[in-house]
């Protein structure tokens, strides 16, 4: 199995990166549906909250691990796209990062508007940057329609996966499988 990304296909630790990253952000988008409904009697009132805010700052971090990959490896090539799947391809791709980054950072702007750190499972707590309590209400608008526009994006991206899969019979779906 090849680490690096080569001009055929991705290598282990961009499949690893991206397979991951998307469980988590599915999980934390399920997890954050959820999370909403609840009530102060609700056993899981506090500990939903701490395990999304958790899982999504190590996603953060790989985020940013995966961004820094990125950049150190070549890209495969997409000889089988039309110009025009190309040319979405790349806007769908390019649109994840900052659309990514946004709704980990207005959850972290949610969370310690207060002032208060972010515990991470105990391991370690990431400080409030900015105490801004009325930041929290605009955060919290933010993060949930970067959520949809993120699952939308994930869906538009998943819909052109399988039309790779089933309809064209290419090469594309092989890159990251």
């Amino acid at each position: 199995m090849v680490i690096r990304d080569t001009r055929e296909r991705y290598g282990a630790v961009s499949r690893v990166l991206h397979w991951s990253m998307a469980l988590a952000v599915f999980a934390l988008f399920g997890l954050g549906w959820w999370m909403v409904g609840l009530d102060y009697y609700s056993p899981y009132y506090r500990s939903a909250p701490d395990l999304h805010r958790s899982v999504g700052l190590l996603v953060l971090f790989v985020l940013g691990l995966r961004i820094a990959w990125r950049l150190v490896n070549v890209k495969p090539d997409g000889d089988d796209l039309t110009p025009t799947e190309r040319r979405a391809s790349r806007i769908v791709h390019v649109a994840f990062y900052p659309l990514l980054v946004i709704l980990m950072v207005s959850g972290y702007f949610i969370s310690t508007a207060d002032g208060r750190a972010i515990d991470v499972f105990g391991w370690f707590s990431v400080p409030a940057l900015v105490v801004a309590p009325r930041l929290e209400d605009a955060a919290g608008l933010v993060h949930e329609w970067t959520a949809y526009a993120v699952m939308a994006l994930a869906g538009l991206h998943s819909a052109a996966a399988l039309k790779h899969r089933f309809w064209d019979s290419g090469a594309t779906h092989r890159r990251m499988w």
